[in-house]
């Protein structure tokens, strides 16, 4: 059985059309994944509060925030996009984190 990615067309084998529909699906997966990731994120807070411990805990933020970098450089993407990115999802978290307290 072939891969996904191995029946998909090369995108400089797409016309404008599939290219703007190959990004619909990407951005698809891609709210998937932050709803993954604030699930996990409000389970978190939720060991947090049960722990009496802070919301903030700048030591795995500033770990999150070179994981992202480091996963940046390895795609050749802009690390200071993608760490923009990944400090608002923070941020995020850390807003429902508070109103949930």
């Amino acid at each position: 059985m072939a891969d996904d990615d191995t029946e998909r067309p090369r995108p400089d084998e797409m016309n404008l059309a599939e290219l703007r529909e190959e990004i619909e699906s990407i951005d698809r997966e891609i709210v998937e994944l932050i709803a993954r990731r604030t699930y996990v994120a409000e389970t978190v807070a939720r060991v947090k509060d049960e722990r009496d411990m802070p919301t903030t805990d700048e030591d795995q933020e500033q770990r999150v925030m070179d994981r992202a970098g480091e996963n940046a450089e390895q795609f050749d993407v802009d690390a200071n996009l993608v760490k923009a990115i990944f400090r608002l999802l923070i941020e995020l978290n850390k807003v429902e984190q508070r109103e949930s307290r």
